[in-house]
């Protein structure tokens, strides 16, 4: 993307990563989304097999209801499907102002512009997909098994550690293009080109 033309049309004043703003904020979102939702398939795991872990509690004295665990899982991924219209949308804007080297290829084997398609439509996908597991949870845990004492089914943890495993992939991606081709990877980038961080980014 040319960043002169992106600065007289939009009237961004870009700084040295390539940005109106000193630190990307689509990494930062990134882990909050992939964080709420590793946690919320974590502690419905836990509330699933809550009968196993139960006596591990009673040792430790420390007090655990299954119906917490359920709590912690159902407003983790509320959150995440919440956070990730926010991951998503940070995503594209950065990208748009991205301008990675074409001389280089991703350790995949991928070039920048593959590697960004990839990424940018995975994280469509992970996002659909969160909404969607978000939607189903919510008919579980109010609707479908608002009375059984598991309150989530094994189809769907299934498909949460299935998603867990994408997320992985795609987060690989998003790694080639910040570590690889230095998008607004900010510090890293200024020192590979010989320059200082501390005084452009002031």
């Amino acid at each position: 993307m040319n960043f002169q033309l992106m600065q007289l049309v939009w009237g961004f004043k870009l700084g040295a990563n390539g940005l109106p703003y000193k630190l990307p904020i689509h990494p930062q979102l990134v882990h909050l989304t992939l964080g709420l939702f590793i946690i919320a398939i974590i502690f419905d795991i836990a509330g699933t097999f809550f009968r196993f872990e139960k006596p591990i509690f009673r040792f430790l004295a420390l007090p655990a209801l299954r119906e917490g665990f359920f709590d912690v899982g159902w407003y983790n991924l509320l959150a995440a499907a919440v956070i990730t219209f926010f991951t998503v949308a940070a995503g594209f804007f950065e990208m748009i102002l991205a301008n990675p080297p074409s001389d280089i290829k991703s350790p995949w084997g991928l070039e920048e512009g593959l590697t960004m398609i990839l990424h940018g439509l995975g994280g469509v996908f992970l996002l659909a997909a969160i909404v969607t597991m978000t939607v189903w949870r919510g008919f579980q845990r109010y609707q479908w098994r608002q009375r059984a004492v598991r309150q989530v089914s094994w189809s769907y943890l299934i498909v949460g550690i299935a998603i867990m495993g994408i997320m992985y992939v795609h987060g690989t991606l998003g790694a080639h293009l910040g570590g690889d081709f230095g998008v607004h990877n900010t510090a890293g980038h200024l020192l590979e080109r010989g320059e200082n961080p501390n005084v452009l980014l002031k």
